[in-house]
């Protein structure tokens, strides 16, 4: 809500709060919609102020409520603007072969990263912004390196360590910059052919990196960001033990990105269809001592938080299951409701 002067009251308004008078005399309770006779009764009573209903107190959903927060309002403003000098950043290297100065970089991720008032509040905002089509391959590498910062932290990782994982992820999936646009955003599934076509990405990106003035981990997560602990990723189905550790980072931080960015053919999956795309198979594919706690950060991001079950029940989230993360401890009124001994239940929506 805001407060808006009587003078500036418009015809529509509706008033968030009632309106009492001096002598405490109700003049209009609140949900009133504001018509010339309000004002004028209003002015009668020497009412010089009321509070007024905005969009973001009609908002039913919490991801509804950031998207019309003014701080998402000056964050997007402010990441719009950086997204332009990135896009014209590595436009410029991959298609010119002009240097980009890592320093560059850094200055737009702390640039875009200040405006967030911590890592929660930064992938809710990150998880709101939808990039035009012509910038989603970018969106991708400089959301990773948003992203890069918060689990960096959550890891307990050195300042020079995150660092160099925000690089990392700068550059990662600079191959792709290389690929039709038509192939990466397909909503279908990928011919053997367009599949394999698109994972030279990451021989394309380690080509145009190693003879520049890299550092080896970002390399190295450039060249094997989709092998797989399990030896099933590519490009050349290399083991846990022979996977380089910043590159197991990036394979956990692209991944987590794609789940929770907006496509063309869906919508953004909310944090616990994260974790339980995360959990189906991810402590085989991906590191699991990395893994693990960062799917532990992202579930107790959501305590407090209302949820609405596949039954139609809203509950509050006040306990996560550490044994089972998308099955957290519930408060529906007086009653408790764990989803660990619920298997017929789950979460439909988060509030």
């Amino acid at each position: 809500m805001k407060n808006v002067a009587r003078m500036a009251l418009e015809n529509g308004m509706v008033i968030g709060e009632d309106v009492y008078s001096y002598k405490n005399k109700l003049i209009y309770p609140k949900d009133t919609v504001v018509d010339d006779s309000v004002v004028a009764r209003l002015s009668r009573y020497s009412i010089m102020c009321v509070s007024i209903m905005e969009d973001i107190d009609y908002a039913t959903t919490h991801f509804e409520k950031v998207r019309l927060s003014s701080e998402f309002k000056t964050f997007e403003l402010t990441y719009n603007n950086c997204m332009s000098i990135y896009r014209k950043l590595m436009k410029g290297f991959v298609e010119q072969g002009t240097p980009t100065k890592m320093g560059s970089l850094m200055e737009l991720y702390v640039k875009i990263s200040s405006r967030a008032r911590g890592g929660e509040q930064l992938l809710d905002f990150l998880y709101n912004m939808l990039p035009s089509e012509d910038d989603m391959t970018y969106a991708h590498c400089l959301n990773s390196a948003l992203i890069a910062g918060v689990f960096g932290t959550w890891l307990n990782l050195s300042k020079e360590d995150i660092v160099l994982l925000i690089q990392c992820a700068f550059f990662y999936d600079i191959g792709k910059l290389k690929l039709p646009q038509d192939l990466l955003w397909k909503s279908g599934k990928l011919t053997d052919l367009e599949f394999t076509k698109l994972k030279t990405h990451t021989m394309l990106g380690f080509d145009m990196l190693k003879d520049r003035d890299m550092d080896e981990h970002v390399l190295k997560a450039t060249l094997m960001h989709h092998e797989r602990c399990d030896g099933s990723g590519y490009p050349s189905k290399l083991r846990s033990d022979k996977i380089d550790i910043f590159a197991k980072y990036i394979a956990i931080i692209d991944a987590y990105e794609a789940m929770t960015s907006a496509r063309t053919y869906r919508v953004s999956l909310n944090p616990f269809q994260v974790i339980a795309n995360f959990e189906k198979e991810g402590y085989v594919k991906f590191d699991e001592e990395i893994l693990k706690p960062i799917l532990s950060h992202i579930a107790a991001t959501q305590i407090g938080f209302t949820v609405r079950l596949t039954n139609d029940v809203e509950a509050k989230v006040v306990q996560i299951n550490e044994n089972h993360l998308t099955r957290p401890l519930l408060q529906a009124g007086d009653e408790m409701i764990d989803l660990a001994k619920e298997p017929d239940l789950d979460i439909a929506a988060i509030y």
